[in-house]
């Protein structure tokens, strides 16, 4: 047989690996081109520099990426944010929450004081930025606890780490309860190139406290930009945390988002996260119980159109004996839409007596509209009682007829039994605003 070797123009061209590497590398040069002194952590980002040089960009290959194909990234030649967009005020007009005490906003990941309101908080609660805390006297708490959350080795959270440029901080002090929610908007203003930012948010609420905190991507541009995201939350013991997350990005971002939620013992963490916008999305959502008698309670909602693509990715890891967690995520996808969900309980053998539910129930408005689901549970424990399901489903014509026949034209029918399906989810946000903004949203949706 014979050999055909390569002429030497086949020989140099890169393979497919060697192209993602590259890319990677780049995306990580880029996110670190701009980090300021002030906030340089030499020794934590030089570890997570480290950790993206031993993966290459994701691809389909990977388990983990199975159904959510990153390769139209490899084609936008992103750009670190350079200096502070220059907005006003008027911008924040979508995302005004009336409810919320105070407000911090970053816009393209940078801290901007002028649209941030922080001025009307509680004694000893702090929100602001991590550039202007991190040297007084609650600089030492908060840089102990900075990327300090399992999960830190996923590449792309540690591509964050090692390029952001500054972080919102949420600080409750021990038995202090937050009547009010707390707002930390993330806008993402288009220029001329693609920009790749790297927004991060660090909220600790300590021992015996209690707080809302509602987290909101908003760009009204259609513009290539990339946005990806980590969170860390920790509740320490016997504290409560509410947490909605609410991402309408424009229809050309990319969004990669982390959410690392580290729980004490006796310690109460809720989560709506609800995903609307973005071409791509991805949310990582990582939820590790430290102590015993802790309750998670995770209700998502993803409603996407046309050619987005919706992905979540949970881990609840019930480590301790006596925890709680209940997961419903709920998807409405419509057009040429895909969504995803992967979701994975984990109760190893030390975690007795846990009691854990997981649902994903999918609603398909169209028939080109797609879905992956794969909930899981990995259970090590023998005295557990735990559940998992999923569905998918669409509108059913007799229910919509039964509606016509008392009067209600098709249109309006189907409407209301996609606000039906939704409402399961949007009726545990406790804040009117956002809640009528979701309810609103959802019921435009027709198939």
């Amino acid at each position: 047989m014979a050999i055909q070797v390569p002429n030497s123009e086949t020989a140099t061209q890169p393979t497919k690996r060697e192209q993602r590497e590259a890319y990677l590398k780049s995306l990580l040069s880029t996110a670190q081109a701009n980090v300021p002194d002030t906030l340089a952590f030499a020794d934590l980002r030089a570890k997570a520099e480290a950790i993206v040089n031993e993966h290459t960009f994701p691809s389909n290959r990977d388990e983990d990426w199975r159904f959510t194909d990153l390769s139209p990234m490899l084609a936008v030649p992103f750009q670190a944010a350079e200096s502070p967009a220059e907005i006003d005020m008027g911008a924040l007009g979508p995302v005004q929450m009336p409810e919320a005490i105070a407000r911090i906003v970053l816009v393209n990941g940078q801290y901007n004081a002028t649209l941030s309101d922080v001025d009307k908080l509680p004694t000893g609660v702090v929100v602001g930025s991590l550039a202007s805390l991190k040297d007084g006297a609650l600089g030492e708490t908060l840089t102990a606890r900075l990327a300090t959350s399992n999960g830190g080795h996923e590449v792309f959270t540690a591509l964050n780490t090692a390029g952001f440029q500054d972080a919102a901080v949420v600080y409750v002090p021990r038995n202090q309860v937050v009547e009010q929610p707390i707002q930390v908007v993330y806008l993402s203003v288009a220029r001329g190139e693609p920009i790749i930012a790297s927004p991060r948010c660090l909220v600790i609420a300590e021992s015996g406290s209690a707080v809302t905190v509602v987290e909101d991507f908003f760009g009204a541009h259609d513009r290539d930009h990339c946005n990806n995201s980590v969170t860390e939350v920790w509740a320490d013991d016997n504290a409560q945390v509410t947490h909605v997350r609410l991402q309408r990005e424009g229809a050309g971002t990319f969004h990669i988002g982390k959410t690392a939620i580290t729980q004490g013992r006796d310690s109460r963490y809720t989560m709506i996260p609800v995903t609307l916008g973005a071409r791509l999305s991805r949310h990582n959502l990582e939820v590790y119980q430290n102590g015993p008698q802790t309750d998670t309670n995770l209700y998502g909602l993803t409603a996407i159109a046309q050619s987005q693509l919706a992905d979540t990715h949970s881990l609840i890891a019930m480590n301790h004996p006596h925890g709680t967690a209940d997961q419903l995520h709920k998807a409405i996808i419509d057009d040429s839409a895909h969504a995803v969900f992967n979701g994975r309980v984990w109760v190893p053998r030390d975690a007795q007596l846990t009691n854990a539910s997981q649902l994903n129930r999918n609603l398909l408005l169209s028939g080109k509209a797609r879905v992956d689901t794969k909930p899981e549970l990995d259970i090590v424990a023998d005295n557990v009682k735990c559940a998992h399901g999923a569905t998918v489903s669409q509108l059913d014509a007799n229910e919509v007829f039964y509606l016509q026949s008392r009067g209600i034209d098709a249109e309006a029918a189907q409407r209301l039994l996609i606000y039906g399906f939704a409402m399961d989810v949007v009726d545990r946000i406790p804040i009117p605003s956002l809640k009528q903004l979701l309810t609103d949203t959802v019921t435009q949706r027709s198939s």
